[in-house]
């Protein structure tokens, strides 16, 4: 019985140890892994580094891709494109002026009744269509009468508060934002669609000449007085309110930015100078690019399987569209090359822009002491569970990092356009001009760690003297209203309104 004794008992030793064994080489396997996705981490937080020097080259390249961009065209990666709006709305603008917003499968129609300085908008309505799918296929003729229509209905339903002057054509500012050539104030040649439309026969046509045909089969008397974009809506739209404001800057699912530029310093620009002696320039800056941007292996990747390959490689670093996307690639690195969701890599992760940024704002809002929201995320987006707490702080930081590097780099595009002004320091003797930047889009108004880093990196770059003179201010559907103000002041009617103020 002793030799029985002994035996179990030696037995259950080498079991207790080989288990053992099993655990310390599992902790030192897990321990492994765990070393290895951290490095992945750091090495992806050193590559997006925005150091403040960084941030000054960034901006300088920034200018310096002005200066080309307004010198000649095709002369720089920014399209720096002359607008035709060398009146912004001045706040003394009277009268019922409409809008028509198309920008995707929806538009909005949209009408304002100004009272000058004192009164501003008065009133203001608006209807949003959707768009049948066969007409963003079919002909140009099909889809402006359809708007045209939409338009007319709007029209017939003008109630109390709104009063079209006697004698006055009722006027329109057009929002179209889909790539065209501009060659006035109201009139650009569409060079191709985009977001899911494709109507062959309106390509190299003018569309305000479509619209206004439309408008004209509908028996609508209206005249066309502006064709915009989105961001320059914005400006129109900040400046109305505030005679500060200086530029604008997107950041949605897209990015641009546009500015109040002096004629004078535009070479390309070959016509009479404006009497106002200003240009708004829509940078079309999602297309800047430097070798100081601070791009990763998983920016390269996400441009070479996007659809414009070496193009929008700004846009794709800082943007609504890529901020999440970016964050996916991160994990599925640490996923493949560290197992860090465990032996087997999450299928979903693999799916390309299966995580959209208003997920990672999400999870980077996280305050939750367990991080409890990051976990729910990856359960209902990636299929992953039984996360530990570092897993889960793993991926808050990996979305900090996107974030911060995305904040950064637009508060030195901003610092960038400031410096091209003049208006990035204090001149002495000099009293301080306010410059007010009007921002929009969704990015910045609801990601608030996003807008908060870029508004505190502005400051940073700008220095506390300076930094007191400029504001950042959120100009919410400044495109909207932008138009329609942008028709008010390039109304046809100039004498009549001042014939109107004077009495």
């Amino acid at each position: 019985m002793g030799k029985v004794a002994v035996g179990v008992t030696v037995i259950c030793a080498a079991t207790v140890c080989a288990a053992a064994a099993l655990i310390v080489r599992h902790r030192m396997k897990s321990s492994g892994r765990w070393a290895r996705a951290m490095a992945i981490l750091r090495e992806f937080e050193d590559k997006c580094g925005t150091s403040l020097g960084k941030l000054r080259q960034v901006a300088d390249a920034m200018t310096v891709e002005m200066h080309a961009g307004l010198a000649s065209e095709g002369g720089s990666k920014l399209k720096m494109l002359i607008s035709f709006v060398d009146n912004l709305p001045s706040g003394d603008e009277h009268g019922l002026f409409y809008a028509l917003d198309l920008g995707g499968t929806n538009f909005r129609v949209l009408r304002v009744q100004l009272g000058g300085r004192e009164q501003r908008v008065i009133k203001q309505e608006f209807v949003e269509v959707s768009i049948p799918q066969p007409l963003m296929v079919g002909c140009s003729d099909d889809l402006f009468d359809f708007i045209a229509a939409e338009l007319a209905k709007f029209v017939a339903t003008e109630g109390d508060g709104f009063h079209l002057a006697p004698g006055r054509q009722r006027e329109l500012g057009f929002t179209f934002s889909f790539p065209v050539k501009q060659a006035s104030i109201a009139s650009g040649t569409l060079l191709n669609w985009t977001k899911g439309f494709s109507i062959e026969d309106a390509v190299g046509q003018d569309v305000v000449a479509e619209l206004t045909k439309a408008i004209e089969r509908k028996g609508v008397d209206m005249r066309v007085a502006a064709l915009v974009n989105d961001t320059i809506g914005t400006l129109a739209g900040g400046r109305y309110f505030n005679n500060d404001v200086v530029a604008a800057v997107i950041l949605g699912t897209g990015t641009n930015a546009a500015y109040v530029e002096r004629a004078h310093a535009i070479p390309k620009w070959h016509g009479l100078l404006p009497k106002s002696g200003e240009m708004v320039i829509n940078m079309e800056w999602g297309n800047f690019r430097s070798s100081h941007l601070p791009l990763t292996e998983y920016d390269h990747s996400l441009d070479l399987e996007s659809l414009n390959v070496g193009d929008q490689i700004f846009e794709k670093i800082i943007s609504g569209m890529y901020l999440g996307d970016i964050v996916r690639r991160v994990l599925l690195k640490m996923a493949e090359d560290a197992a860090f969701f465990g032996d087997i890599v999450p299928a979903k992760l693999r799916i390309p822009f299966v995580l959209r940024t208003p997920e990672m704002s999400a999870m980077h809002h996280d305050t939750s002491s367990d991080l409890r929201v990051v976990g729910a995320k990856l359960k209902d987006i990636l299929g992953v569970t039984n996360t530990s707490l570092n897993t889960r702080r793993a991926v808050f930081e990996v979305c900090n990092i996107v974030a911060r590097r995305g904040a950064r780099l637009s508060a030195a595009g901003i610092y960038g356009i400031l410096k091209k002004l003049g208006r990035d320091i204090v001149k002495e003797g000099e009293k301080q001009q306010k410059t007010v930047i009007a921002m929009d889009g969704g990015l910045f108004e609801h990601y608030k760690k996003f807008s908060q880093c870029l508004e505190d990196s502005l400051k940073e770059l700008l220095g506390d003297e300076a930094a007191e003179s400029v504001i950042v201010e959120h100009a919410n559907d400044g495109s909207g209203i932008g138009a329609a103000l942008l028709a008010a002041s390039h109304s046809q009617y100039p004498e009549l309104e001042d014939a109107v103020q004077e009495t």
